[in-house]
């Protein structure tokens, strides 16, 4: 890498702690339960050329489950191999002597931590290798300190420095000559959207109703959809759907609309939206087709609430050349998330008929700001989900919703499925923790660096 701005940092040093949380209730989606979390927190120093001082935080769960599935290793097994990683990423950085942007020196590092994922799994004589995804998910606390730390040495939000005042290199070094010229700072907005729509979980063990809830918390929290409704005031609701049984999908999302519909007409509400979420569970395409086919066939008011489709089928496109997406895109744009690693991966899933794209702070401040350029270039359906994201994670998550355009609305699960881990961070950021009238208040994501420290 060659760059001589005079902006440019080095890293000094780099710390990481864990936090562990009980899940309040269990979340099920790819067919597995999950009901606790590990949290990696990543401190970075770095100095500037004229010899500043920053100190910059990430953070993120590692959700090993959802990164690194698994049909012969366990829970702890997985999460042992993306901690071991972690340790590996720590001495990875402290040793890169490399000066430059962040998004230079993140695209770098990504590149080291993946062999050094290679490494881990060889070590720890894995069933299977640490999957790129994990991998990523591993190394956006660092990345995202590593913007955090640059933002604070400059005295800027780090959404106002990605720009040629600040990057060496634009586009075209990183995702091809069709975008020399362009600058991520093209592609994203240097204020904040003042209020975005907040997209509220139904996992598929969730009670939809008091008939459902036979095991209340009693923690004073909502405890069915229609108490959520009205406690948030929701508008958007993303709906887990075990993708192996048509009728019970059908049904699971039919439940929720008449629940929904009763409840939004009480407090006054006439217009909300839905996502559905199959997390890679669908056998095929035809899965998909016939479940949004009944449903506008039983509901044409819920098929029209509808806002688009996530990540139907197996995320190794490669492997299954046959699950094109061009039918199912013609009812409702249709988008990749786990398949979702780098520029490849795009352009191989815009290709097999994939409309959207789902950014994910989890796969790194660097990534997600290139990915959002590409995507919008391509014309792309955006969103931006949050992997269960507490505290810094969520503001994280946050802002990048905040600040790439197209972008209609925000998830914050963690409220729902972890609040303790956000109980440090409320009163902070009120306007991110505390959901009112369905959205949040993302004007408050203009701080230093991500904002959040």
């Amino acid at each position: 890498m060659t760059s001589t701005k005079p902006t440019d940092i080095r890293i000094t040093a780099v710390r990481t702690t864990y936090e562990h949380y009980d899940y309040r209730t269990t979340m099920k989606f790819g067919g597995m339960a999950v009901d606790k979390a590990t949290i990696l927190n990543v401190e970075c120093e770095v100095v500037t050329r004229s010899g500043k001082v920053a100190r910059g935080f990430g953070s993120m769960p590692l959700s090993n489950i959802w990164a690194f599935p698994s049909r012969t290793m366990n829970y702890d097994q997985t999460l042992a191999a993306m901690t071991a990683l972690a340790e590996r990423c720590t001495r990875i950085m402290e040793g890169h002597a490399e000066v430059g942007h962040p998004v230079d020196l993140g695209v770098e590092l990504e590149e080291k931590f993946l062999a050094a994922a290679d490494e881990v799994s060889r070590d720890l004589k894995l069933d299977q290798p640490i999957p790129k995804l994990a991998t990523l998910v591993t190394g956006s606390p660092f990345d995202a300190a590593l913007h955090d730390a640059f933002g604070k040495a400059h005295g800027l939000n780090c959404y106002h420095t990605y720009g040629p005042d600040f990057m060496s290199r634009d586009l075209g070094a990183y995702l091809g000559a069709e975008y020399a010229g362009r600058w991520i700072s093209d592609f994203v907005l240097r204020t904040p959207k003042a209020r975005m729509p907040l997209y509220h979980l139904i996992g598929a063990l969730d009670p939809l109703d008091d008939a459902e809830l036979t095991k209340p918390v009693g923690d004073g929290l909502p405890e069915t959809l229609p108490q959520w409704i009205r406690f948030n005031g929701l508008t958007h609701l993303k709906i887990k759907l075990n993708g192996d049984d048509v009728a019970w999908d059908l049904e699971r999302i039919l439940k929720v609309d008449r629940l929904s519909a009763d409840t939004q007409r009480d407090i006054g509400v006439s217009a909300w939206l839905y996502s559905l979420d199959f997390n890679e569970r669908c056998p095929n395409v035809d899965y998909l087709t016939e479940m949004l086919r009944k449903l506008r066939e039983r509901s044409p008011a819920g098929f029209d609430r509808v806002q688009y489709v996530e990540q139907p089928t197996a995320r190794d496109l490669k492997a299954h050349p046959g699950n094109r997406m061009h039918e199912a895109a013609k009812l409702k744009p249709v988008v990749i998330d786990e398949s979702l690693t780098d520029l490849e991966s795009l352009m191989l899933a815009r290709e097999m008929g994939y409309t959207g794209a789902a950014l994910k702070a989890c796969k790194g401040q660097s990534q997600s700001m290139l990915m959002a350029a590409a995507a919008q270039k391509l014309g792309m359906f955006l969103c931006v989900q949050d992997l269960t994201c507490p505290g810094a994670s969520l503001i994280h998550s946050a802002g990048i919703a905040a600040h790439v355009p197209g972008v209609a609305a925000i998830e914050s699960n963690s409220r729902q499925y972890c609040p303790a881990a956000n109980s440090a961070w409320a009163d902070r950021f009120p306007g991110i923790f505390k959901v009112r009238n369905g959205s949040m208040d993302t004007s408050c994501l203009t701080g230093l660096g991500l904002g959040s420290v």
